[in-house]
């Protein structure tokens, strides 16, 4: 193993599916497909969920170690409210949404309380806000922030049909974010927190689900490997980006939750 493959494990998980793609059976790519990609279903969601409550466990995070910040992409699984004030109809943001959040606000988190990221027992904070919330105040963007937005994914298309924030802005506001926090803690400070910080990226099932099989956008150009493929090969330049991009402090915690 590499050593970049040591610090970053998704990385190397990422590029050995990518390696092995050409050998894998249609009906096993169905079958991961049928088990996860759907929002109906409650087993993929508990799944998830476990993912997320178990964090710590699952990086090992040595004893000394803390994070300071919790910094999240992807889809409606972790959008705590980025969509609100976009031109789009995926929004939740009115009642019953929100009836057991604090106080009983629709704020518009896909869920009637706390989504996942905000479930992380990291004692950072006890939700994780959105970056485009109007009441952000410069003391949240130290302890880290959700750029999801619901309907999204891997495949640029899908963002496209849903109008809503695609994985790529999503990092040009993440760019974005980096220069505020500088302009709040310093560079030094910065470098720490993005270097300590867990990122989370959550997304795909908007993808197979909505650009696939609903709205049948993808099904004349690729078949169902095929079009797997292209969302791993999407998720493989999305994680590169974050954990080889322009500062190369990018957080050792990476937890890269690819719902196929």
């Amino acid at each position: 193993m590499s050593g970049e493959d040591t610090q970053f494990p998704f990385v190397s998980f990422i590029n050995n599916f990518q390696k092995e793609g050409k050998k894998r059976k249609k009906d096993q790519i169905m079958g991961m497909i049928v088990f996860s990609c759907s929002s109906t279903f409650l087993l993929p969601h508990l799944l998830v969920f476990a993912l997320f409550i178990n964090a710590k466990a699952l990086l090992k995070i040595p004893g000394n170690e803390s994070m300071p910040a919790v910094i999240v992409f992807g889809d409606s699984i972790v959008d705590a409210g980025n969509n609100n004030d976009i031109q789009t109809i995926i929004k939740c943001n009115f009642p019953p949404y929100g009836r057991d959040f604090d106080g009983g606000v629709p704020t518009g988190r896909f869920c009637n309380g706390k989504i996942p990221s905000d479930l992380i027992e990291l004692g950072i904070k006890d939700t994780v806000p959105a970056y485009l919330d109007p009441t952000l105040k410069p003391q949240d963007l130290i302890t880290g922030v959700t750029f999801a937005s619901g309907g999204t994914g891997y495949d640029h298309l899908t963002s496209k049909l849903a109008s809503v924030i695609s994985l790529g802005d999503q990092l040009s506001y993440f760019k974005e974010y980096i220069t505020k926090l500088k302009g709040i803690v310093g560079e030094d400070q910065t470098n720490f927190i993005l270097t300590k910080s867990m990122i989370l990226v959550v997304a795909g099932s908007d993808d197979i689900a909505n650009t696939y099989f609903v709205l049948r956008a993808r099904k004349l150009q690729y078949d169902i490997p095929a079009y797997t493929d292209l969302m791993v090969n999407s998720a493989a330049k999305f994680l590169k980006v974050i954990t080889q991009g322009s500062n190369s402090d990018f957080s050792r915690y990476t937890m890269f939750y690819f719902r196929l």
